[in-house]
């Protein structure tokens, strides 16, 4: 088997606000929303650069996942550079965006950062 991620997805309350927040202030590109009428599903597929997809899902009746009850732990975002994942907290914090971890290096090696997106996702910058 010649496996790799193609997407990841996340259940969201508000859809369109989470779809803003991954492409006005993340800089992801939005596909065409999907709609089922029958059974009131709708999402979107966000891309960035040329890795996997993230993929924003909501269907009534279906309450996201939070880490603590076994649900994703963070979405990981790579900036290229130490000076960009600077940048970037620094960016996104003045924009109002949750900071939950400041830049640091971590014991595993990662030169990370952790912000939250607009439903408490966690979402991972690194190099």
């Amino acid at each position: 088997m010649n496996a790799r991620i193609e997407h990841v997805a996340i259940w969201a309350h508000d859809l369109e606000a989470l779809r803003a927040f991954y492409t006005d202030v993340l800089g992801g590109t939005s596909g065409p929303r999907y709609e089922n009428p029958a059974t009131g599903f709708t999402s979107y597929f966000i891309t960035f650069g040329d890795g996997p997809r993230l993929e924003l899902m909501h269907r009534p009746g279906i309450e996201p996942a939070r880490p603590e009850a076994g649900g994703s732990a963070h979405i990981a975002l790579a900036l290229g550079s130490r000076a960009a994942v600077d940048e970037a907290v620094a960016t996104l914090r003045d924009q109002g965006v949750a900071v939950a971890s400041d830049p640091r290096m971590t014991g595993d090696g990662y030169y990370e950062a952790v912000i939250l997106d607009p439903e408490g996702n966690r979402v991972e910058l690194t190099v």
